[in-house]
């Protein structure tokens, strides 16, 4: 008889395993895809970083630009100091007399300087003298005895060098040329320009007024003209523009053909001590604020140009003291306003009609020239041709 007994099921290890372990990895990389997503929430759901954290961070980044900074200042300081050393060395200072011409050499210079010289005059800030050399060549010698101070004295030097060498450069006909220039033992200065016989135009009218000398219009318009051709060389057409700083009749020097040629160019510059004020020629705002251009020059010569027209000297007792606010330019343009500008005009050339139009046209343009008002008066340029145009030269 067969026997019933109880069901039993046999378990197999060789399929559970495999399913027990795909299980885990499952349940593994589903709580690792959990604990990610959430991990990714917190820290996207965190406050931003502490107000210190900034203020760190800015602090290092202001220390680093600064050190940059700091760096590229010192470069560039460095690249400065050694740029004026080779400028400085490229310059040198130059002892003993320094010689423009050919014509010249520093042993019969120093030679003539040494012997007994004649006088022609003086003034504030210097003495001027003639003298020959052993070769025949007759100089001026200009000796300024006030140097500007305050400044390193090799500086000083240097600068003074390098003036007087951009001065000799210029070559113009109706320039006074630099031949030399000699340090004066005391540290005077002696510039050393072409000796002109017939003197400054100062001179002449000086001789005109004295019944000494005769002058017609011709040749005071030729003078005015070569003044003029002057101001445009050094305004236009020389390669560093300059400016004369002290237009007057006794720096326009006349050669014996009574042909102007202006001296002391821009001297007043480099020696800041040369009486300008009380030459009655310098234009009113280097008075208000010390302003200094090449309309102040064209103002310097309108007044050679009213000098030359009426024969009186801005400096003339008729226009009283200079606080009475009455200018040989004020003048001109009152009697020009009054339709009485003949009047005014030198009775000693008077002629013939053509030259007194020639004149009242001329005054005309003088009166243009000394405007209060820079930008109203013609530069150089356009006078050379406004005087051109009354004669033909």
């Amino acid at each position: 008889m067969e026997k019933r007994g109880k069901y039993t099921h046999s378990f197999n290890n060789d399929r559970f395993f495999p399913l027990l372990l795909l299980l885990v990895s499952f349940c593994f990389h589903h709580a690792a895809a959990y604990c990610r997503e959430k991990t990714t929430k917190h820290i996207s759901s965190q406050p931003p970083p502490p107000k210190f954290q900034n203020g760190l961070r800015s602090i290092l980044l202001s220390i680093a630009l600064g050190a940059l900074t700091g760096f590229l200042g010192a470069l560039l300081f460095a690249l400065i100091v050694r740029s004026v050393i080779r400028y400085l060395n490229r310059t040198p200072l130059l002892k003993g007399p320094v010689i423009f011409s050919p014509k010249i050499t520093p042993m019969t210079l120093q030679a003539a300087l040494a012997n007994e010289i004649h006088l022609l005059g003086s003034s504030s800030n210097g003495k001027y003298y003639r003298t020959v050399l052993d070769n025949g060549l007759v100089i001026a010698v200009k000796r300024l005895e006030q140097l500007p101070t305050g400044s390193p004295e090799k500086c000083l030097k240097r600068m003074i060098q390098q003036e007087l060498e951009m001065l000799a450069s210029l070559r113009h006909r109706n320039l006074m040329s630099l031949r030399a220039y000699v340090r004066e033992s005391g540290g005077g200065l002696s510039l050393l320009y072409d000796y002109v016989p017939t003197g400054s135009l100062e001179d002449a009218m000086h001789r005109v007024r004295d019944n000494q000398l005769q002058l017609g219009w011709g040749l005071r318009l030729r003078i005015a003209v070569g003044v003029v051709k002057g101001l445009q060389y050094l305004h236009f057409d020389c390669d560093s523009h300059f400016l004369h700083y002290n237009l007057k009749p006794t720096n326009v020097m006349l050669d014996a053909d009574f042909e102007p040629r202006l001296a002391d160019c821009g001297l007043a510059k480099l020696m800041p001590s040369l009486d300008r004020v009380t030459s009655g020629y310098i234009a009113p705002e280097c008075f208000q604020n010390c302003r200094y251009t090449d309309k102040s020059d064209v103002f310097s010569f309108g007044m050679i140009l009213g000098v030359l027209l009426t024969g009186r000297d801005p400096t003339d007792p008729f226009f009283g003291e200079p606080a009475s606010g009455v200018s040989l330019g004020q003048w001109l343009r009152h009697l020009q306003q009054a339709g009485e500008a003949r009047e005014v005009l030198d009775k000693s050339i008077l002629g013939e009609e053509v030259e007194e139009d020639e004149m009242l046209m001329a005054m005309r343009i003088a009166v243009k020239c000394l405007s209060d008002v820079p930008a109203d008066r013609p530069s150089s340029d356009e006078l050379v041709h406004m005087l051109t145009q009354l004669h033909s030269f």
